[in-house]
């Protein structure tokens, strides 16, 4: 990945966390969070729309297409309440993607894992499976809570599961498969 590619996601990335908290923010200050909070959806179109050019493979390029047009409806309509959907589609074309890869021949974890072990044993492929289907779960998780939150008119609690908890959470399943892995492909 070229070096714009990685800044673009680096930003994204950014700018993906921050938004639940300058929303927070927002409500509990005032003016110039507000007006942070209304450019923030031009800015993530801008990015997406930079690294749906910068993709070479089809989908990832599709992907990020779609989530520039959906931005871009975001800023144009001026209405915050649109991006309260932001995370519950982010967690949605996850789990298509996720989910969809598990009626392939080669689910996503499998495919990342083959990149560091082209040879993946069929323990392994097993297992990344399995990872797979947790993962499916986790992001099934993240739009039920979400989903849950904006209907409830939770949008404290909604700043905070999408901005802090959300990210806590993928941490700890990240750390906890990678110590999971290490045991399972050690027998």
């Amino acid at each position: 990945m070229n070096r714009l590619g990685l800044i673009t996601n680096l930003l994204l990335t950014l700018v993906s966390i921050a938004y639940p908290l300058v929303w927070l923010f927002s409500s509990q200050t005032g003016q110039e969070a507000s007006v942070i909070l209304g450019i923030l959806p031009y800015l993530l179109a801008l990015l997406w729309a930079i690294k749906a050019r910068l993709q070479a493979v089809g989908w990832q390029r599709y992907f990020a297409m779609f989530m520039t047009l959906l931005l871009a409806i975001v800023a144009l309509s001026r209405s915050v309440g649109t991006m309260y959907w932001y995370p519950v589609i982010i967690n949605g074309l996850m789990l298509a993607t996720f989910g969809g890869s598990l009626f392939s021949s080669q689910s996503i974890v499998e495919r990342l894992a083959r990149l560091q072990d082209p040879d993946l044993p069929p323990k392994g492929v097993r297992y990344t499976r399995t990872v797979t289907q947790i993962w499916c779960g986790f992001f099934l998780f993240n739009i039920i809570v979400a989903t849950t939150l904006i209907f409830t008119q939770q949008y404290h609690y909604w700043a905070i599961f999408t901005g802090v908890i959300y990210y806590i959470l993928m941490g700890i399943l990240m750390a906890g498969e990678w110590c999971v892995r290490q045991v399972v492909m050690k027998k």
